[in-house]
């Protein structure tokens, strides 16, 4: 229910709310912002297969492993302590990874950033729940943050391209610097500090549980998502949640558990998280699909492709706003739900895509990714306003923990489905009498398909690679169309489960005073 009592934000508030803008976005960008620098990087630090998959996963990696961590961290000794360490830590790396001599320092660059931005994410989100206890305010706040997070990572690989352009690859770690010192600088002078008054002793032995949870759940579905299922993989993802069952048990028996067992006392926190993750799993999905459109069905350019996905970004990032104010007019749970159906719609255009259907992806993409960051945004706010003010670093860390799970799900369901009515398809399409193992690349990948035909002669190649675009488009209506079934029983999910939530169960910390700030500077 509105809060009408809670002290209003004003100008400080706000100014504060745009410089915690800065490490929000450039943590979302360096999930992307290698994609074009590879292979300046692979000619001057000849790094393996393997190395260069660390290049690129590792930063991932270490940021989905220590987020419960650091959430919790936060709470003890302080969010904005924890933001300007993490802050000092983001900005070493980047000059690290900048000028890194071989693939070895990049990696632990890379991990490095990783670590610095699981610092970086739950503090920006646990301060705004702080700094905003109006609930419309922070229903605002949560909604710009909401669609910063998703206009990153679609400008970190344009960001790459423009700077590889004009300087060396490190020029792409170096954007970091100056936004990093300006944090250091402004966030003592602006953002005030929160820590939960009480928060007991912090239980070491739940760090390693934690990541021993999440790493090897997160890693598999990756490496499935990349190089199909494999035994292996499924024993990874199996150690992982027999150790977050470890987790769990030991979070619901210590009295001072890393995770607050408060947090889960009524439904709205635990519908937050999973509505969360299902739209996660839905927008991480359809991504996988509409980079490989663009580049391998339509043959754009890496820099060209990266151009193009910009565009649904310019509509996506007025969705959350949007939505949380349609939130303040109606029920909530509805609006959510209405998200979910917007999203199934953007689903459903990419069903109608051929081979050449530039306008028709990308108008697909901008629905699902209006729908999508809609419903984060507002489940987002409805877990935070319904978890304790003086547990928002960890609520903010489960939240983000369970988006990077929906994420790597969603590739690796939605893509190994793909890729299968794609080796399907191609088996019984692709040219006779190709060699043993060109056929193998070819019923691997589209790109596998697309090397194999630029060295087959005359017509040949032609028609390879017209039938493998047929089979991976194909693989992408299957999956768009699968897509909007699950979306719309996320519809019929979120209504049931939110329905009168904040009437029914009235989650009494959106009306709380935060926690008293301990200095305001």
């Amino acid at each position: 229910m509105p809060n009408s009592t809670a002290r209003r934000a004003g100008r400080r508030e706000w100014i504060s709310f745009v410089v915690l803008l800065l490490p929000l976005l450039l943590v979302s960008m360096d999930v992307s912002v290698l994609y074009f620098a590879i292979p300046q990087i692979t000619r001057e630090l000849d790094p393996s297969s393997t190395q260069q998959l660390w290049i690129f996963d590792i930063y991932a990696f270490a940021l989905a492993g220590l987020l419960i961590t650091m959430g919790s961290l936060g709470d003890r000794i302080g969010r904005r302590r924890l933001l300007l360490v993490g802050a000092t830590a983001f900005g070493v790396a980047s000059v690290g990874a900048a000028y890194a001599q071989s693939a070895e320092m990049l990696i632990a660059a890379r991990a490095l950033l990783g670590i610095g931005g699981a610092t970086l994410m739950p503090s920006t989100l646990a301060l705004v729940r702080n700094m905003f206890q109006d609930d419309k305010q922070r229903s605002q706040a949560i909604g710009i943050w909401s669609g910063a997070m998703a206009g990153g990572i679609a400008l970190g690989s344009v960001m790459s391209g423009v700077m590889l352009n004009h300087f060396w690859w490190g020029s792409v770690f170096l954007i970091n610097v100056p936004a990093m010192l300006l944090l250091l600088v402004l966030v003592p002078v602006l953002v005030p500090e929160f820590k939960a008054p009480a928060p007991g002793r912090f239980d070491l032995l739940s760090v390693p549980l934690s990541m021993g949870a999440v790493l090897p759940v997160v890693y598999g579905l990756k490496e499935i998502a990349a190089e199909g299922f494999s035994p292996a993989m499924a024993l990874c993802i199996t150690a992982g949640l027999i150790v977050g069952a470890l987790f769990v048990r030991r979070q619901c028996t210590r009295p001072n558990a890393m995770i607050s067992r408060d947090l889960f006392q009524g439904r709205v926190f635990g519908s937050g998280i999973a509505l969360n993750t299902i739209a996660a799993f839905a927008i991480m999905g359809s991504a996988y699909f509409t980079t490989q459109y663009l580049q391998s069905v339509l043959g754009m350019g890496t820099m060209e492709a990266a151009l193009w996905s910009l565009a649904p970004s310019l509509a996506v990032g007025a969705a959350a706003p949007v939505g949380t104010a349609l939130a303040r007019r109606t029920e909530r749970a509805y609006v959510i739900a209405g998200g979910f159906v917007v999203a199934a719609a953007g689903y459903a255009l990419l069903s109608l895509t051929g081979t050449d259907s530039l306008w028709i992806l990308l108008a697909g993409a901008a629905v699902i990714g209006c729908g999508i960051v809609t419903v984060m945004a507002l489940v987002s706010d409805m877990a935070l306003a319904g978890a304790p003010a003086e547990k928002a670093g960890s609520a903010a860390a489960l939240l983000e923990t369970g988006q990077e799970f929906g994420g790597a799900l969603g590739m690796a369901v939605l893509g190994s489905l793909g890729t299968a009515v794609y080796r399907h398809d191609i088996a019984g399409s692709a040219p006779t009498g190709l060699p043993a193992d060109a056929l193998d690349s070819v019923r691997e990948t589209l790109g596998g398909a697309a090397v194999v035909a630029g060295r087959l002669p005359g017509r040949t190649g032609d028609v390879l690679l017209d039938a493998a675009r047929e089979a991976f488009v194909h693989g992408m209506q299957f999956v768009a169309v699968g897509g909007a079934v699950l979306l719309v029983a996320a519809a019929v999910l979120a209504a049931a489960l939110l329905r009168r939530t904040f009437t029914d169960e009235e989650p009494a910390p959106a009306g709380e005073p935060a926690p008293e700030p301990v200095t305001a500077g």
